[in-house]
């Protein structure tokens, strides 16, 4: 079987921020818009994340997953530019993309992310409305989108999957027990987080499902950093791969933009699944950064 490239980006947060009205400014986005002003602007750059995608698209994966936060305040405005940047990364049958919790920053717009991306994230079912989670088939990949993206309090940033989605995908996985195929689960919250304001709220019952039927990999984003954590699954650990913002330059102890390549193929009875990542540096270049065996 031939090899099967799947890269991953995040957290585009997709610079510039639009010009924002007075009316749209209430409550939490308040503080999302003095934040941003005074702070985030100064390291979440488009030339950044342009870089960082020409050199993926240079890569010519063979699917890309983007695992949230496509906006930063879920602004109206926000999403016309966050769809052309999507087309721009590629077309929806090449790219898979859940939401993030600045995609459903407040609960008036929570509803624009499955409007304005669900070809992106529309299983293979064919449904006319967002369903997670969705399943859909790239070679030999099963890639399985959940969304742990709920409006918050201000000041909070955290997940939640809910039990009519982990239910679901209880019996996902099961459908999928006897099936040949390389399962990767999307989720935008990391399944452990040491902040009580990000954490995914639900993710001992995620741990929960995946010790029972397991999946091949897991892939988030959220913290803006490189991760690697190994979870308890049915028969083998899994890895669950973090990456940082795709749009940032590096500061604190945030890292610079990069993303994961993973070459997946088929070794005798197993799978192989190699991690390559790939980072912008001080001189707006993108260049290797480390490769890793995960499987």
């Amino acid at each position: 079987m031939t090899a099967f490239t799947l890269a991953h980006l995040s957290d585009p947060h997709l610079p510039p921020l639009p010009e924002a009205r007075w009316r749209d400014l209430a409550g939490k986005r308040a503080l999302g818009y003095l934040n941003w002003t005074r702070n985030r602007h100064k390291y979440h750059r488009r030339e950044v994340l342009d870089a960082l995608v020409a050199d993926l698209r240079a890569q010519r994966p063979d699917h890309i997953a983007v695992t949230g936060d496509l906006v930063n305040l879920a602004l109206d405005a926000e999403f016309a530019p966050a769809q052309a940047w999507l087309a721009g990364v590629g077309p929806p049958e090449h790219v898979t993309v859940i939401p993030g919790n600045h995609d459903a920053y407040v609960r008036a717009t929570q509803h624009r992310f499955a409007g304005a991306f669900g070809d992106y994230l529309a299983g293979d079912g064919g449904t006319e409305s967002a369903s997670f989670p969705f399943l859909r088939r790239r070679g030999p990949l099963a890639l399985i989108g959940m969304s742990s993206a709920v409006p918050t309090l201000p000041l909070m940033a955290t997940g939640k999957l809910g039990r009519a989605q982990l239910d679901a995908l209880d019996r996902q996985l099961s459908q999928l027990s006897d099936d040949d195929a390389f399962r990767v689960l999307l989720v935008h919250h990391p399944l452990h987080s040491t902040s009580r304001m990000k954490r995914l709220t639900d993710s001992g019952g995620l741990r929960t499902v995946l010790k029972a039927r397991g999946v091949d990999l897991v892939l988030h984003g959220h913290d803006h950093i490189h991760s690697t954590m190994w979870l308890e699954g049915a028969d083998k650990q899994i890895p669950a791969i973090g990456v940082p913002s795709a749009s940032a330059l590096a500061h604190k102890h945030y890292p610079g933009a990069a993303y994961n390549l993973f070459r997946i193929e088929r070794d005798g009875n197993q799978w192989r699944c190699e991690q390559t990542v790939r980072g912008i540096d001080a001189g707006m270049q993108v260049k290797e950064i480390r490769r890793t065996r995960l499987i």
